[in-house]
């Protein structure tokens, strides 16, 4: 049994983007915008898809136009199940490639298609595909956190939310694993199932900035909030959680949890959903600051950050920014997506 990280990257360091800054609208003018992107939508025949971790603004368009707010498993869900022949996709990249791989006869457009993400970014197609044929014994999961061109080499994909449960059915079938991109997330798998697996080394710069030292200064603090912690966080910051999960699990867990004060380890674009369900609760961000920070996100996404009203509005406007391609990289891809997919409903 194993989880040793196997492959240190090759690829250049990642370059992180600097937030962008939207100019501040004006009540009136937000509310002119909002409509316009409505219009839009309707002439597309569209619906907007949006992640916990974008601009509140954005969540609350896409709920208020029958569209979707959710982690990025819901989001696959959701843009398959949807009759709309054209997909908003507010997130990141590989959200609106998965959506294009699961609906190729329908238009998929993101507000940037610069918005990637470091875990897509640290893991190359081409050196993952060398790693894979260096382990040709092991099934190949990959974290939905990646390329088209990744999740065609893989067997399987996962999301945060159903990590767990694919991992432990591989395992359980004796099966190893060769895992894809995020250590820190494919370490609490192996610890919780068992698994053999071999590790790639890769990490969100979200995530990887929670620091274990100032958490449990925080905690102290706070001595009755309750811990939620992403998986992607390291060892020493998943290790004081009093919940750890996905986005949905989180936001469920400040709902139930009796706690009056929650500690949030995860990126503070989920605080606006937590806020909607839980509007009495008193959210606290985990600190990234101190010794040996770095501040590249300070818990929140740059590439996230791309996703704005202005963008949206332009590229609904324009056609511009549609997701392609390959239909030969994406008939691949849609099998490693459709097993999570398949799996995932045969739980329900």
């Amino acid at each position: 049994m194993t989880h040793d990280v196997a492959h240190k990257l090759a690829s250049p360091r990642i370059e992180v983007p600097k937030h962008p800054e939207w100019p501040e609208l004006a009540p009136a003018e937000k509310q002119a915008l909002k409509e316009r992107i409505k219009r839009l939508l309707q002439e597309r025949d569209g619906v907007l898809v949006a992640h916990y971790y974008v601009d509140g603004d954005l969540q609350e368009l896409a709920e208020e136009t029958g569209g979707c707010v959710a982690d990025s498993l819901e989001m696959a869900r959701f843009g398959a199940r949807s009759n709309a022949r054209t997909l908003a996709v507010c997130g990141v990249r590989f959200m609106g490639e998965t959506a294009k791989i699961l609906n190729p006869e329908k238009t998929v457009l993101m507000p940037d298609l610069k918005a990637t993400c470091s875990l897509d970014e640290g893991c190359p197609a081409d050196l993952f595909s060398d790693f894979c044929d260096q382990h040709p014994d092991r099934t190949v999961v990959v974290y939905a956190n990646t390329s088209a061109e990744v999740k065609a080499r893989a067997d399987w994909t996962v999301t945060s939310g159903i990590a767990l449960d694919i991992v432990r059915h591989l395992h359980e079938k004796g099966e190893k694993i060769l895992w894809a991109p995020d250590k820190h997330l494919g370490r609490y798998v192996q610890r919780l199932t068992g698994a053999d697996m071999l590790l790639w080394d890769g990490a969100c710069v979200v995530h990887e900035e929670f620091k274990g030292f100032a958490l449990d200064r925080l905690r102290r603090l706070h001595p009755n909030a309750a811990v939620l912690v992403h998986p992607e966080s390291p060892d020493e910051v998943v290790d004081q959680a009093d919940v750890v999960g996905s986005t949905t699990a989180l936001i469920k867990a400040v709902q139930e949890l009796p706690n009056e004060e929650f500690i949030v380890a995860t990126d503070d674009g989920i605080f606006w959903k937590m806020h909607q369900l839980a509007p009495n609760k008193k959210l606290i961000p985990a600190p990234t600051a101190g010794e040996g920070a770095t501040c590249e996100s300070c818990a929140h996404c740059p590439w996230m950050a791309m996703n704005a009203l202005q963008n949206l509005e332009a590229t609904l406007r324009t056609g511009a920014n549609e997701i392609h391609i390959d239909p030969a990289i994406r008939e691949r891809a849609v099998v490693s997506i459709q097993r999570m997919l398949d799996f995932a409903e045969g739980r329900r």
